[in-house]
C-alpha cells in the first residue's frame, strides 16, 4: 500500500511561484517513478510532470516546460513540483500519483494505481 499526501497549494498572482510537496508512505518509495497530474474544472486530468525512481529521467508537458521543475528526495520519501511564472491557465487541482507496483515513468491516468487527495492551485490574473 502507498499513501500520498500533497501540500503547498494556494492562491498566487500570475507570474508568481509555488512549490508543491508530496509525502509518500512506505519503505519502497525510492524504487518507483512518481508523477504530478492536474485537473481543471470541466477538463480531463492531465499529466504535468514525471520523474523516474532515481531522478535520472524527467518528463514535462509542453504547457509547463521551462516553468515547472519536478524533483525528489528519496531520503525524505518526498517528491516536489516547483512552479514558476504561473499563469491563470495553471489553475487546477494538482495530484501526486504513482503506477506502483508498476514502474511507468510517464503514465496515463488509467495506469495510475495510487493518487493523493489533491491540492488546489489558483492563479489570479
Amino acid at each position: 500500500q502507498v499513501q500520498l499526501v500533497e501540500s503547498g497549494g494556494g492562491l498566487v498572482q500570475a507570474g508568481g511561484s509555488l512549490r508543491l510537496s508530496c509525502a509518500a508512505s512506505g519503505r519502497t518509495f525510492s524504487s518507483y517513478a512518481m508523477s504530478w497530474f492536474r485537473q481543471a474544472p470541466g477538463k480531463e486530468r492531465e499529466l504535468v510532470a514525471a520523474i523516474s525512481w532515481n531522478g535520472g529521467s524527467t518528463y514535462y508537458a509542453d504547457s509547463v516546460k521551462g516553468r515547472f521543475t519536478i524533483s525528489r528526495d528519496n531520503a525524505k520519501n518526498t517528491v516536489y513540483l516547483q512552479m514558476n511564472s504561473l499563469k491563470p491557465e495553471d489553475t487546477a487541482v494538482y495530484y501526486c500519483a504513482t503506477s506502483f507496483p508498476g514502474n511507468i515513468v510517464i503514465p496515463r491516468a488509467h495506469e495510475v494505481n495510487y493518487w493523493g487527495q489533491g491540492t488546489q492551485v489558483t492563479v489570479s490574473s
